[in-house]
């Protein structure tokens, strides 16, 4: 059986990307919010409700989890190349999960994601070599370059859209 939990696999952390890993990673986050709009096409209520695995989210939830991480993704983008060494504040993401805001329409969640990554892919882009290893400091994971954080939410965004894409293709939908 296909792993509900992982459908691309597990994060691997790398110590740095190469500009041509940068590149890539780069034009996977700007394309996930059309991604993200084509995995939920033509989804009914009951179908955005329906759990991507026994105990996890729903459709719902993933898709309005999505922009709440990307949002705080980008702020700690910014914070990284204006602050020496900050540490980030992760976040309870199950509880916000949890929240009626992520309860309702996608609709908001989807343009709001499309909004965050036209502003950070657009920063993103004009990064230096240096903006790139400038590192964050995360409670959870320790340090990190902004190129490996970089390819953490290149992870992210497909790793949600499986879980949406598989559940279709598990139902038939």
């Amino acid at each position: 059986m296909k792993n509900l939990s992982y459908p691309i696999g597990r994060w691997k952390q790398p110590v740095a990307l190469t500009d041509v890993e940068r590149a890539s990673a780069i034009e996977t986050l700007a394309a996930t919010p059309a991604e993200l709009r084509s995995a939920v096409a033509g989804l009914d209520d009951e179908q955005l409700d329906t759990t991507y695995r026994p105990d996890g989210w729903t459709v719902r939830q993933v898709v309005h989890h999505l922009p709440d991480s990307h949002l705080n993704a980008y702020v700690r983008f910014k914070l990284g190349v204006t602050e020496d060494l900050p540490t980030i504040r992760p976040y309870r993401e199950a509880a916000w999960a949890e929240l009626p805001d992520s309860q309702g329409p996608i609709e908001v969640s989807l343009r709001l994601l499309d909004a965050v990554h036209e502003r950070w892919v657009g920063l993103l882009l004009r990064f230096s070599d240096a903006h790139w290893e400038r590192q964050i400091d995360h409670p959870e994971i320790g340090r990190l370059r902004l190129d490996a954080l970089l390819s953490q939410y290149a992870w992210h965004g497909p790793h949600h859209v499986a879980h949406i894409t598989a559940l279709r293709a598990r139902m038939g939908w």
